[in-house]
């Protein structure tokens, strides 16, 4: 009967390098890159956070690939409506856009035009 070489057993890291892999890591968390790289990832996980938990993604609606994929397309768009609909109000009105030649004619006939396509403010 042939017999395989025995492999070592495995081992984790000894107390030693434990608590040197602890202390080399937490010297890095200190870094201000370290801390520029966590801030992005700390957004992107609360966001995956607030898709699994407050908007049921854990569990599909429906079953095959393209629904699932429409669902959380769908569900994405509604969260930035709702936090873009959280927003404060921006105290400037957005630039009045050109006439267009349609309405520069009726400016110049002197042909009202409807109130929806008058400029801002007028």
């Amino acid at each position: 009967m042939h017999h395989l070489p025995r492999k070592p057993p495995n081992r984790g890291l000894s107390p030693r390098e434990l608590r040197d892999l602890q202390l080399r890591v937490g010297n890095e968390q200190q870094t201000p890159e370290w801390k520029t790289r966590y801030a992005v990832r700390s957004g992107v996980e609360g966001t995956v956070n607030e898709f699994a938990h407050g908007h049921g993604m854990r569990r599909c609606r429906y079953r095959g690939q393209g629904k699932v994929h429409l669902q959380h397309v769908l569900t994405a768009i509604a969260i930035n409506i709702e936090r873009l609909s959280g927003l404060p109000a921006t105290e400037e009105a957005p630039p009045a856009r050109r006439p267009t030649v349609f309405q520069t004619y009726l400016d110049q006939h002197e042909i009202p035009r409807p109130k929806s396509w008058r400029p801002l403010g007028t």
